[in-house]
């Protein structure tokens, strides 16, 4: 197998093959083991300048992914638009390039356009990192959701995965669907017919709308939160209430004690505590949230370092 990515762009998990994802994956078990360490630090992208350009607010991604760049080593520049010429009508791509004359050698962006990476990839010579735009995809966010799993279950073909929520408006749904079906995963969406996309069952998973019967059958819950801020604010042209949902969609201990077995509990954050999943189920044993969270240090450790030129570094790690 090739120790190299077969592109030089992460816009979207159809940009990856099978191979790729394995090559990431086994990547970021190295990396792990550096975070393990008293001295979380290895000198691979010492010569790399990163950009993080983000148009929408973030919190976790951002932090990890800039952290994962110095525990690299690169230099890191961090941009926001709220602060920026594009509030005086600079373009994308103007403001990109003069990011890029400062040779910055990658861009990490998070968009709420979907395709704005393809789009810069287009017309900028930098490698480009798809950290969300819209409502399309957030692949590094499915990488380590997946990475999860693997990591829990010891594999994830053959495992059965629910994605629990708003799937309609959530970038996290549709690389996750991508992702997993890549690894040969079994995957059923689950929320109310509001919240699904018409043409979900083309992307060759199941569509259910009986949460109950979903938990019954799968190996692991991905919940997902509720996305009010793209459903204009209050999301009644969705669903009656929040009371509601939680009711029927929401997962408390009550529910989960009721399936007969053990699954585990994913989330990619932030989480309405009450909502889609409550606390006691967030925080519990079964829950590997956290883990997540870790995960995704190392996971955006290894892309970045594979985009940068991969194993062709290794004699500076």
């Amino acid at each position: 197998m090739s120790e190299a990515l077969s592109t030089r762009h992460l816009l979207g998990i159809d940009d990856l093959s099978a191979a790729d994802i394995e090559l990431i994956f086994r990547t970021a078990d190295g990396f792990k083991e550096v975070l393990s360490r008293p001295i979380k630090k290895v000198p691979s992208l010492r010569d790399t300048t990163i950009a993080n350009i983000f148009f929408e607010n973030s919190t976790r991604t951002r932090i990890s992914f800039e952290l994962a760049e110095k525990r690299l080593s690169a230099d890191v520049v961090n941009f926001s638009s709220g602060t920026s010429s594009t509030k005086k009508g600079e373009t994308l791509v103007d403001t990109v390039n003069n990011i890029l004359a400062m040779k910055v050698d990658m861009v990490v962006m998070r968009h709420a356009d979907p395709g704005a990476g393809v789009f810069l990839s287009r017309h900028v010579d930098a490698s480009i990192v798809n950290a969300g735009d819209g409502t399309h995809e957030h692949p590094t966010q499915a990488l380590l959701d997946a990475y999860s799993i693997r990591e829990k279950l010891g594999r994830v073909k053959g495992v059965k995965v629910a994605i629990v929520g708003d799937i309609l408006h959530s970038r996290v749904a549709l690389s996750n669907i991508l992702c997993l079906r890549k690894l040969g995963a079994e995957v059923t969406l689950c929320g109310p017919a509001t919240l699904m996309p018409r043409h979900a069952r083309d992307l060759g998973v199941h569509v259910s709308h009986d949460l109950d019967e979903t938990l019954r059958w799968c190996d692991v819950a991905n919940m997902l939160r509720i996305q009010l801020e793209r459903q204009g604010g209050d999301g009644i042209t969705n669903f009656p209430s929040l009371r509601e949902y939680a009711m029927l969609f929401g997962l408390d201990r009550k529910r989960y004690e009721a399936i007969g077995k053990e699954i585990t509990i994913m989330h990619p954050g932030p989480i309405n505590r009450g909502v889609e999943i409550t606390s006691d189920v967030a925080d519990g044993a079964h829950s590997i949230i956290l883990d997540q969270v870790e995960n995704g240090v190392a996971v955006r450790m290894a892309v970045l370092f594979l985009l940068a030129g991969g194993p062709g570094r290794s004699a500076r790690s």
